[in-house]
């Protein structure tokens, strides 16, 4: 135990002084400040208005309405121009000249073919601004319902009266059989932050393994570790003490996450913005998730981890250790893809429960199933201990791959020489 606590304290130090770690650490409390407060700021500041021609080539004055209805509920200066279908294209043409010297951001062209059928075009510098042009197809669209409607017969003013009274459809998570203070949407941010960290976190470190491992061996510092330690003891060392890496930086994240949760209002005082915790709530994390988190963060680094340090006593050069870890990629990307999906679409359905207790998917299904349905302590239980069992052998055969391999150099071995390492270690 001494000897795996010295590989252990010896891998930690080294990576824990490198640059890399201290950027990434403080990385991570930035882009978490950007995405608490980012929001905040561009909806306080607000968009620039843009300043828009319509250009009315209907028969039945379509576009004084349209004209009327951006300018009275978008953040948008409009100004009508009536012209004849003959001379659409030349005064188009014309028009965008003034775009190009910035006279005008863009025009929008309707004609009786947009009353018919839907159909109009925009033509601007900012038509790649998808929230601009959400906004104008939102009210060009109330305004062709209201043309539509009138032109059945119905009074404008009652349709626009009862168009414009908005649906807040509120969205509230049951648990337990009772109903919590979490919406829906930000039931779904938090589980989607934690697939995220989840998922590269343990790539990440299980990377690190592998690295650590290759260069080790293409050094031969290996050689002389081997002689005073047993391969098992080196390998043990080496996982933990990168794994204890990864929670130590985890920790420092999610402090610095619940100082942002808890102190946003105060923080957001000090940027000038005074409702910023009204303006972009954010979801609170109990303290049962984040233990399921870290649980399954141990758990899922040390099943990885010990693929990626096998993969690696295989190889005998970075090059060819890259290239042989993307089977234990794919093993792990595709199950957390297919997690994701399945939390999207239908979060207590059977796919995704069976994720949750396959130990290659479970480190990344279950704690975002956790959050956004309704999971039982023995389902929980369960799938920690199908984890734990597919750990126990993950690491018996990793840990026979690695005995022998580590002191293999030249060519990779096949799936039948692995098979033998492991049946004669």
């Amino acid at each position: 135990m001494h000897k795996i606590w010295v590989v252990l304290r010896r891998e930690f130090i080294a990576r824990v002084r490198t640059k890399w770690f201290v950027l990434s650490t403080v990385l991570g409390p930035v882009l978490m400040a950007l995405f608490v407060f980012l929001p905040v700021l561009m909806a306080s500041g607000g968009g620039r208005e843009r300043s828009i021609a319509v250009l009315d080539a209907t028969t039945t004055g379509f576009g004084a309405r349209v004209t009327d209805v951006l300018n009275t509920g978008a953040p948008i200066t409009a100004s009508r121009m009536e012209v004849e279908l003959v001379r659409l294209e030349d005064v188009a043409d014309s028009l965008a000249a003034a775009v190009g010297v910035k006279e005008l951001d863009g025009f929008l062209i309707v004609t009786d073919q947009t009353v018919a059928d839907g159909r109009a075009e925009y033509r601007g510098s900012n038509a790649a601004a998808q929230l601009d042009m959400e906004i104008m197809e939102r009210f060009v669209a109330r305004a062709l319902l209201t043309e539509r409607l009138s032109d059945l017969g119905v009074d404008p003013q009652k349709v626009t009266q009862a168009s414009s009274i908005p649906l807040n459809l509120q969205t509230v998570t049951i648990r337990g059989g009772e109903a919590t203070e979490q919406s829906g949407e930000t039931t779904f941010i938090m589980a989607y932050i934690m697939w995220f960290l989840l998922y590269m976190a343990i790539l990440l470190y299980g990377v690190q393994v592998l690295g650590a491992v290759v260069e080790e061996k293409t050094t031969r510092i290996v050689e002389v570790l081997v002689s005073s330690l047993r391969p098992f003891e080196l390998l043990a060392g080496k996982v933990v003490g990168v794994g204890a890496v990864g929670l130590f930086q985890l920790l420092i994240w999610a402090v610095t996450a619940r100082l942002l949760l808890t102190q946003r209002e105060v923080l957001g005082r000090m940027m000038g913005l005074e409702t910023s915790a009204q303006a972009f709530p954010l979801p609170e994390v109990p303290v049962s998730t984040i233990v399921v988190l870290l649980v399954y963060f141990v758990l899922g680094y040390f099943l990885y981890a010990a693929m990626f340090a096998a993969v690696a006593a295989m190889s005998s050069s970075e090059a060819e250790a890259r290239q042989a870890q993307a089977p234990v990629t794919l093993f792990y990307a595709i199950p957390a893809v297919v997690s994701l999906m399945a939390m999207l679409t239908e979060p207590d359905g059977a796919l995704f429960i069976a994720l949750t207790l396959i130990p290659l998917s479970s480190p990344i299904s279950m704690p975002g199933r956790w959050v956004v349905s309704d999971v039982s302590l023995v389902e929980l239980i369960g799938s920690v201990l199908l984890l734990v069992l597919g750990l126990i052998i993950v690491t018996w055969i990793a840990g026979r791959i690695y005995r022998v391999g580590i002191l293999m150099y030249g060519k990779r071995p096949s799936p039948r020489e692995v098979i033998r390492w492991v049946r004669a270690a």
